[in-house]
């Protein structure tokens, strides 16, 4: 029996399911090149219009999954819906910070002549639950404005697909898996402006 066809087939199926979920930067106005030779940089977050899985708005989201969370354990959903905000600052936008830094070498600094604004415009939370998985993904929006005057842009970007899932795949925490997300697209973006 010849082992090296199956293999080869098995392979090619990894490739394709890998090459799906592949990230994507589309610089749709200017140029990221604006921000070459700058030692700093400002990050700002929003999330306006976010959609999150199967729903049109972040609103309805967080009912249904409170609500399902509450119907398992009275109290568990609404400390939910409270981690789902807070990890926004705590563990989401620190690792866009710290992976977009180290990849573009600049300084995070509230002060510097350009800012990036990043918008996530959808979130795939995606779950884990040890027999079977989904990753968790992100698209985004990236706006390039002049610090002093937030008026000006001067380049714009999507990021699509940005994978999340921890190394090891103990990612059973939604806010893990969306934070690599985030990680990722901090360095991707970051390997991009160079």
């Amino acid at each position: 029996m010849n082992v090296s066809r199956p293999l080869f087939m098995i392979a090619g199926a990894m490739l394709l399911a890998v090459s799906t979920y592949a990230q994507r930067i589309k610089v749709t106005e200017g140029k990221l090149s604006v921000l070459e030779g700058q030692k700093e940089i400002n990050i700002e977050y929003s999330y306006d219009n976010m959609r999150v899985g199967k729903f049109d708005k972040e609103e309805e989201y967080i009912k249904s999954r409170t609500e399902e969370l509450n119907k398992k354990e009275p109290g568990r959903g609404d400390q939910w819906a409270k981690a789902w905000v807070a990890d926004r600052k705590q563990r989401f936008e620190p690792k866009f910070d710290e992976l977009f830094s180290k990849t573009s070498g600049m300084q995070l600094d509230k002060n510097a002549k350009y800012t990036i604004i990043f918008n996530t415009v959808f979130t795939e939370p995606g779950f884990n639950v040890v027999v079977h998985r989904k990753n968790a993904y992100i698209d985004g929006e990236v706006t390039i404005v002049e610090t002093a005057d937030k008026s000006k842009v001067v380049a714009k970007a999507t990021i699509d697909n940005s994978p999340g899932k921890s190394v090891w795949g103990n990612d059973y925490d939604t806010g893990e898996r969306i934070s690599e997300a985030y990680a990722k697209a901090g360095k991707e973006l970051a390997k991009k402006v160079k």
